[in-house]
């Protein structure tokens, strides 16, 4: 069972992302800002992590920088999930070092398959 991390400040969005997931099989730990992303990333080494990027504090394009940088994490692939979905917002995001990018509200059909695709693990769930 994957276990992702998904750092997400708004407590709706959070929720309702979690279960969803669960749902589907994966086991989920969440942070509500960038420092807590950083700290659970390190600590838990979650599978992969979906990142908020309008995040307060650290933004999830600074802390997959950092996750990106630590020969600990830099393995862990990073989603980026964001509002904004112009070609330059996916553009901050791949050079921010995130794996793929997801515009919210989230289509949990296709969350699942890059999910699956960047862990290598089909589209069983």
């Amino acid at each position: 069972m994957p276990t992702l991390l998904l750092v997400e400040d708004n407590e709706m969005n959070r929720d309702a992302i979690s279960r969803l997931l669960e749902r589907r099989g994966f086991t989920v730990i969440t942070g509500v800002d960038g420092e807590q992303g950083l700290q659970l990333c390190r600590e838990r080494l979650p599978d992969l992590v979906l990142m908020d990027v309008g995040l307060p504090g650290i933004d999830g394009y600074e802390a997959t920088r950092q996750i990106k940088a630590d020969p600990a994490t830099a393995h862990i692939p990073v989603v980026a999930l964001t509002a904004r979905a112009m070609t330059s917002d996916r553009e901050a995001a791949a050079a921010a070092g995130c794996n793929d990018y997801d515009t919210k509200p989230v289509d949990l059909v296709r969350l699942v398959g890059k999910i699956h695709a960047l862990l290598g693990t089909g589209g069983a769930s």
